[in-house]
């Protein structure tokens, strides 16, 4: 099995990974997807993963979250038109249920249960974010698999960061008080952000694993929407239970 990229995250029982740029674009949707179901079977068959197994949805920055089982298999993995509807965030106890998100700036959050045990997957971007999705599928997981947000383990993927992430005034009227100021300009700190209210969900700080990297810094390694444009690709996020 491949090194497990969480620290705080079991080696075994577990397969999660964050695709890089080398491994070209993920997306069905969004840049150049000629090549991306290719590039998806390379990435997973390393994981140990068939990507024709891959569940996906239609990422709307929403803060909709979505219990998926062995029903839901394969929405997704091979078109864009079949992923599952209007949702960012999935949640599953069931086992060999690969768990996708992508992402080119967005922040990707990891959730793990170990006593029930279940996973949880968000795409946490600014305007999901704002709606507090994060708490909000931690509630999902208490609420279908009976999880206490202290025994929850949570890692973040890369993301734009606040070295890059400049906003406008308004975003104070989403994150009031949660903005970073230099040089009279406002930056938003989307873990930072998640981080808070992963804390307020009840979550341990010590259970909260933060993988870094400015998708935007380092965009030879990642897609950066900011930096790119609608050509951007996007990287791919993937976690399952192994049983």
């Amino acid at each position: 099995m491949p090194e497990q990229p969480f620290p705080n995250f079991p080696e075994s029982g577990l397969i999660c990974a964050v695709s890089r740029r080398h491994f070209n674009n993920m997306s069905l949707s969004y840049g150049d997807t000629s090549d991306s179901l290719t590039s998806r079977k390379e990435f997973l068959e390393k994981l140990g993963i068939d990507y024709r197994d891959l569940i996906c949805a239609k990422q709307t920055h929403s803060d909709n979250t979505r219990y998926v089982n062995k029903q839901d298999r394969g929405k997704g993995a091979l078109s864009y038109d079949n992923a599952i509807d209007d949702t960012d965030a999935f949640i599953t106890d069931e086992p060999n249920l690969p768990l996708a998100i992508f992402t080119a700036d967005c922040l990707s959050v990891f959730l793990y249960d170990p006593k029930t045990p279940a996973i949880g997957l968000v795409h946490a971007g600014w305007k999901s974010s704002s709606k507090n999705i994060i708490a909000k599928a931690i509630q999902s997981m208490r609420e279908k698999f009976g999880s206490d947000p202290e025994d929850l383990l949570a890692a973040f993927g890369p993301a734009i960061r606040s070295c890059c992430f400049e906003v406008g005034d308004d975003f104070n009227d989403y994150f009031p008080g949660g903005l970073i100021e230099r040089g009279g300009r406002h930056y938003l700190d989307l873990p930072a952000i998640n981080r808070k209210q992963m804390l307020d969900a009840g979550v341990k700080e010590a259970n909260i694993f933060d993988s870094g990297g400015c998708t935007f810094c380092k965009n030879e390694e990642f897609f950066s929407y900011r930096k790119e444009g609608d050509s951007s690709g996007r990287i791919m996020s993937v976690i399952m239970l192994t049983g």
